[in-house]
């Protein structure tokens, strides 16, 4: 059920940024897990990667000639490819099962953004028990990128938030995720925030199925 998900009730929510003392060591294993799998991983130019990315978002502006169009098809790509990837992630990492939101945020951060982001991320929580952000410095993906004026309302990186959504989706997550902040747009960090809305019941197939 949903309610698994959410901290104890006996623990008061976090201020942004902090991690109750219990974290301390399995937040550790993670990071050296997330350090231990980056070095087993393929390799991508990070240079190579901005400028094929910004390609791409260039060619979706011209085809649709309209911003928050643009920011929901990156938002659609990203979830086709957390769809995918959410296999590759769960077999090199060794993961099984995550307890709670709480392993979920820090999974995502501390093993997922450094696996395939070369990047390191921080969880921060609201007052929402529902609710996290990603957050982290150094987004590859901005490389070499400056945002013209007439496009301040695009969310160049909002690929990630789809890779988020739909690598969660695969897992029976259903969450909303939003672009807060970017670095590109005078940010001092990139901001992801996640936000759950309900746990799907996992189907079990029986005999006759």
């Amino acid at each position: 059920p949903a309610s698994h998900l959410l901290p104890p009730p006996h623990q008061p929510p976090l201020p942004l940024g902090a991690a109750p003392a219990v974290w301390k060591m399995s937040l550790a294993k993670m990071a050296r897990l997330g350090d231990a799998t980056f070095e087993k991983m393929d390799k991508v130019n990070s240079e190579l990667l901005a400028m094929t990315y910004g390609a791409m978002v260039t060619t979706l502006i011209k085809d649709f000639q309209d911003i928050k169009t643009v920011n929901e098809e990156l938002e659609k790509m990203g979830h086709n490819i957390g769809v995918r990837l959410i296999d590759e992630f769960l077999a090199k990492s060794g993961i099984t099962q995550c307890r709670n939101l709480k392993d979920t945020a820090h999974s995502i951060a501390k093993i997922g953004f450094k696996m395939f982001l070369g990047i390191n991320a921080e969880v921060a929580w609201s007052s929402n028990p529902r609710q996290f952000s990603i957050e982290f410095k150094g987004n590859p993906l901005i490389e070499f990128v400056e945002l013209p004026e007439e496009y301040k309302d695009l969310d160049y990186s909002n690929i990630l938030c789809g890779v988020i959504r739909g690598a969660l989706s695969m897992v029976q997550m259903v969450v909303t995720t939003h672009l807060q902040r970017s670095e590109l747009k005078g940010d001092p960090l990139t901001e992801i925030q996640v936000t759950l809305q309900k746990v799907n019941a996992e189907k079990v197939k029986g005999d006759d199925d």
